[in-house]
């Protein structure tokens, strides 16, 4: 019988491991003795840092979409649908159709999502960027913002750490070229600093202060009042807003609840090195599923996505899958003013954030376009 491999989630990190594995696996694929399926939601693969650059009406929504078998290696199974739940003592994915698609090897790329109805209000005050639809409200309230206080305030765990820190310095640099030079930037972090990781903190205090933008530090959102305009902290801070742009805390998919395999935020417990699902050595997790305190980003899905990969062909043909993630994360910050820096860490090293060039940006936009190729498998 063939080892079925089955991939819940085709983002980045379910496409990249089941391309790998396809590549790698060629032989066994066509001779029968391995079977590898993605499930994936929706027909459409989406590159979700688009939204980013959506909101600004940078690209449009046809920029960040391909067809999810155009992703995908030809060897691979693709089934589009509703995944109910998974079935551990049956090892199998369980479909809303009612079929059950059965693995040896499950692995969960299944993302995660903003949760604004977590905080009441927020829906009817406040914008997203982190969504399509978000993006594009966003993108046409900005179209007609005629100046004032713009409020950037944060909430976690969120996918994209360093998502904020640039939507704030390209909204300061939006104002600045849009004549509105005088309205004000403020943005909100629920620490006692303006972002998880130290040193992107520290980088971003000294670049706020350059481009002239405020911030306040323990600041937890605990509700918005869209009739007057004011949003309030659990700490006890009101601050008033023309326009409110909201991060809000992000929950793992529904179907990692419905399978009770996550914690109280959905999110799967995870072995920070073998990426194996704590408990179950036939699970392997990725991306933004994972309980780990690593960056919820598309480059740690990458650098996961090939240990996944290595592991998996390794135990197929019979090895112990002893391929160990060093926890590598690598991300761009766009600055704003067509400048962008970047950061890289690990486990054992923290990020260094470098001067912010016109070069990094370049190299930035670049990366967006070649994505369509990494997730394809073919760079």
């Amino acid at each position: 019988m063939a080892k079925r491999v089955v991939l819940l989630g085709g983002g980045v990190g379910g496409s990249m491991v089941a391309n790998q594995l396809a590549r790698q696996l060629k032989s066994e694929i066509l001779s029968g003795e391995v079977d590898i399926t993605v499930i994936n939601e929706s027909d459409v693969h989406v590159y979700q840092p688009y939204f980013l650059y959506m909101a600004f009406d940078q690209v449009v929504p046809v920029d960040a979409k391909r067809p999810e078998r155009a992703v995908l290696n030809h060897l691979i199974h693709l089934v589009v649908g509703h995944a109910e739940r998974v079935d551990r003592d049956q090892k199998a994915v369980l479909m809303a159709d009612g079929t059950a698609i059965p693995y040896d090897y499950l692995v969960l790329a299944t993302g995660s999502r903003p949760a604004p109805e977590t905080v009441p209000g927020l829906q009817d005050g406040g914008h997203i960027f982190y969504t399509e639809e978000g993006a594009l409200k966003l993108r046409d309230a900005l179209h007609t913002f005629k100046g004032g206080r713009i409020v950037v305030t944060v909430g976690v765990p969120h996918k994209c750490p360093v998502a904020p820190v640039e939507f704030t310095l390209m909204v300061r640099d939006w104002l600045n070229t849009h004549g509105m030079e005088d309205s004000e930037v403020l943005y909100t972090y629920p620490i006692g600093r303006l972002h998880s990781l130290e040193p992107v903190a520290n980088w971003a205090g000294e670049i706020f202060q350059q481009r002239h933008v405020d911030s306040m530090t323990y600041f937890n959102l605990e509700s918005v009042d869209a009739e007057n305009k004011t949003i309030t902290s659990l700490e006890g801070e009101t601050v008033s807003y023309d326009l409110l742009v909201a991060i809000p805390p992000h929950m793992g998919q529904d179907v990692i609840a419905r399978s009770e395999l996550g914690d109280a935020g959905n999110w799967i417990p995870t072995d920070r090195h073998s990426l194996q699902m704590v408990g179950d050595d036939s699970i392997y997790v990725l991306g933004d599923a994972t309980n780990l305190p690593i960056s919820k980003a598309g480059s740690t899905a990458h650098f996961e996505a090939d240990v996944v990969a290595g592991n998996l062909i390794n135990r197929i043909h019979g090895g112990l899958g002893s391929i160990r993630y060093d926890g590598k994360v690598f991300c761009f910050i766009e600055a704003g003013a067509d400048q962008a820096t970047y950061v890289k860490f690990d486990y054992q090293n923290p990020p260094k954030p470098q001067p912010p060039s016109e070069m990094i940006h370049l190299y930035k936009l670049a990366f967006n376009k070649m994505y369509w190729l990494s997730a394809a498998g073919i760079l």
